[in-house]
């Protein structure tokens, strides 16, 4: 019987031991659950806000976003349009030139003129401009045939460098209109934080969205003007040059034509 007892009593400490142990680790079990709990609630509410879209970003970028829109459509709009036009083809046909050529060649300035006017364009414009010049009297002056020339060519190709000159202006203006935008932007940011302090960070990032998106747009609109207007000044220039020679082999041709 004291055998049992013993027994008993020896339980009874191993049992109180046991829960000694237990309980802090059940403490400590349900503390870092809830600390668990509370990481959990803190990395949900500093997760990153989902990326805006396109449409947005463009809702952000506030009023400077319509006339920026519109310097883009016309930026794509002139860089099709020249794309499109510029071509030498457009200008000069070697065909209708080489038959007004003969004409000249051969005193026919009645037949030249006429190809010309059924055939218009640069050079054919400027030779029949030249051509009524020069049929007004008998005798010919070299001088009033290259100022005649100079003075139709220069009408005739000043036209079409205009189209291509709008590119340099919208390259000029967009990243001006960028950055009034991101003044705009910068002086709503202001205001908010006179008015309600740095209590909202929400209504002050959105003012310098705002400005940010507004001057990265006028820049993109602005960069691909530039890179067009050159592009497309240098190949008008190559078309200029070649009009200029042919221009100048009629001047001899005129000349000697109506010397003769």
């Amino acid at each position: 019987m004291k055998l049992k007892k013993n027994h008993i009593h020896t339980i009874l400490i191993s049992a109180g031991l046991l829960m000694a142990l237990v309980l802090p680790l059940s403490a400590q079990t349900t503390g870092s659950d809830a600390d668990s709990t509370e990481e959990m609630a803190e990395l949900t509410e500093d997760a990153p806000p989902a990326e805006k879209s396109l449409l947005d970003m463009i809702k952000a970028g506030g009023w400077a976003m319509w006339p920026l829109g519109l310097l883009s459509v016309a930026t794509v709009g002139l860089a099709v349009y020249n794309g499109i036009a510029l071509r030498s083809s457009n200008f000069i046909d070697d065909e209708v030139i080489d038959s007004v050529e003969n004409s000249i060649n051969s005193g026919d300035f009645d037949a030249a003129r006429e190809q010309c006017v059924n055939n218009p364009g640069p050079v054919t414009n400027t030779i029949s401009h030249v051509i009524d010049e020069t049929l007004r009297g008998e005798q010919v002056n070299a001088d009033s045939v290259e100022k005649a020339f100079e003075a139709a060519s220069t009408k005739e190709l000043t036209g079409p460098y205009v189209i291509v000159n709008y590119l340099s202006i919208i390259a000029a203006i967009a990243p001006m209109l960028g950055l009034l935008g991101t003044v705009s932007g910068m002086v709503k940011a202001f205001n908010a934080i006179a008015a309600q302090g740095m209590g909202k960070p929400d209504i002050l990032a959105d003012n310098i969205s705002e400005a940010l998106i507004t001057t990265a747009t006028g820049m993109s609109i602005g960069i691909p003007a530039m890179f067009f207007f050159f592009f497309f000044k240098n190949k008008y220039g190559k078309i200029v040059s070649e009009i200029t020679l042919i221009l100048g082999r009629f001047y001899g041709d005129i000349v000697r034509s109506r010397k003769s």
